[in-house]
């Protein structure tokens, strides 16, 4: 097990060791740092940022704004697709305005809500409604593809509605929430920043990533997408290792229940 680690991390760094290799040929091949900095003067260009308290402000408001955006999707989209399989009327009203949601482009809805909200929540906004379709969707699709056997047996021995929901329904749908949640936390992310390049709150990473653009300060641009990319993925490992923790635990509860909720512990446990 400890060769098979040791032998990823190899590989992981010859990958990004060659990739600094093709950025650095490519610098020096354009031969103009406005246009492809090299990986040097970017890294300068991160050092000075990091020493600045604009930027550790600028990276707290926005890693808090989307982190908000993604939790309250999260539980609006549990509730929402619960809510759905409890009235077939509902359920097509909510399938009808998720679809629209997937179906609006992000900058539509940017500009749309910048008439509605202030900047500074439009981050929140954005990650929201991006992540929403997706918790909807699965969660929906798990709950839906819960064991009819199991769910005849609790019919017979006459479970109460919350015994259904927590030894059925939640191993059911545990998988696919898993699933969703991996899939929302990257959008999430890339869409709130885009969301804040155009509505340009104050403190936020997006309006120094645009003020970068803007003043031709490429090194920092680059450094600043670095810093974004960095970001996502902590923030993307640390929330999938607690989502991955919260289902372990439920499904361990529920394992006793059956073959069907031993079998979406193993899933659950899988998922990413």
């Amino acid at each position: 097990m400890r060769t098979c680690t040791t032998a990823s991390l190899r590989c992981k760094l010859a990958a990004v060791l060659v990739l600094l290799a093709i950025w650095q040929l490519l610098s020096m091949w354009v031969g103009s740092p406005v246009i492809m900095p090299s990986p040097r003067a970017t890294v300068a260009a991160m050092l000075g940022l990091v020493q600045t308290g604009t930027f550790w402000q600028s990276v707290a408001t926005s890693f808090f704004r989307i982190a908000l955006g993604f939790v309250l999707a999260v539980a609006a989209g549990i509730l929402l697709a619960a809510l759905a399989e409890c009235s077939m009327w509902l359920g097509e009203l909510l399938k009808l305005t998720v679809q629209i949601i997937k179906s609006v482009p992000v900058a539509s809805f940017v500009i749309l809500l910048l008439f509605w909200v202030d900047s500074s929540r439009l981050s929140t906004c954005i990650a929201f409604l991006i992540v929403l379709p997706v918790i909807f969707t699965n969660v929906r699709s798990g709950i839906r593809g819960a064991d009819p056997k199991l769910l005849e047996m609790a019919q017979v021995f006459r479970l109460s509605a919350w015994k259904k929901i927590r030894y059925i329904y939640v191993p059911a749908a545990l998988p696919a929430f898993a699933a969703a949640c991996s899939v929302g936390l990257g959008f999430c992310w890339k869409a709130g920043i885009a969301a804040e390049v155009i509505g340009l709150p104050a403190h936020s990473v997006g309006s120094e990533l645009y003020n970068a653009k803007l003043y031709l300060m490429t090194p920092e641009l680059f450094a600043w997408t670095i810093v974004i990319v960095a970001i996502s993925a902590v923030f993307e490992k640390v929330m999938l290792h607690l989502i991955q923790k919260v289902c372990g635990r439920v499904c361990r509860g529920s394992s006793g229940q059956g073959t069907s909720e031993r079998k979406s512990y193993a899933d659950c446990d899988g998922a990413h």
